[in-house]
């Protein structure tokens, strides 16, 4: 009987750009992921970074295993993105959950290790923050708009 109660979702013409943008996105996300994680973040950069706050940069080892377990875990995070076109919910929300803390990273990193970044790379040095940031708030507002208007994940009708 509660087979009855449980309605079908179908594609609209949304579903499946939506899709394709979250796997694009979730690719570039991981790729820059992984450059910021292993080239960017490092012991020197964040020995010029602990200096540049007034900390010790004695700390510097046991930040860098915290920001790269960290990254490992959007890495991840970022590679379910990768199954975005089956169009399961929990990807959906996999996805929203990731994109959304992601885009705070903007936030949460001390203006510091930016700082000692553009020091020893350049502009190239924030680059992958920017784009995994920046490009994870804009990909979230998309899903949250889309759930938003559809009241579905991926853009879907209820039959």
């Amino acid at each position: 009987m509660s087979h009855l109660l449980v309605r079908k979702l179908r594609p609209t013409a949304w579903t499946r750009p939506l899709q394709i943008a979250t796997v694009v996105c979730s690719l570039v996300f991981t790729v820059g992921t992984i450059l910021q994680n292993f080239l960017i973040i490092d012991l020197d950069m964040l020995r010029l970074a602990l200096q540049s706050a007034g900390a010790s940069a004695s700390d510097a080892p046991g930040f860098l295993i915290g920001l790269r377990t960290v990254g490992c875990l959007y890495i991840v995070g970022n590679a379910v993105g990768l199954l975005a076109l089956r169009g399961r919910t929990w990807t959906f929300w996999v996805v929203v959950a990731v994109n959304v803390t992601q885009a705070a990273g903007v936030f949460a990193i001390p203006p510091a290790v930016f700082d000692a970044s553009v020091t020893l790379y350049g502009p190239a040095g924030i680059l992958p923050s920017v784009i995994t940031d920046g490009g994870a708030a804009l990909l979230a507002l998309a899903l949250l708009g889309s759930l938003v208007a559809f009241r579905t994940p991926w853009a879907q009708r209820r039959d």
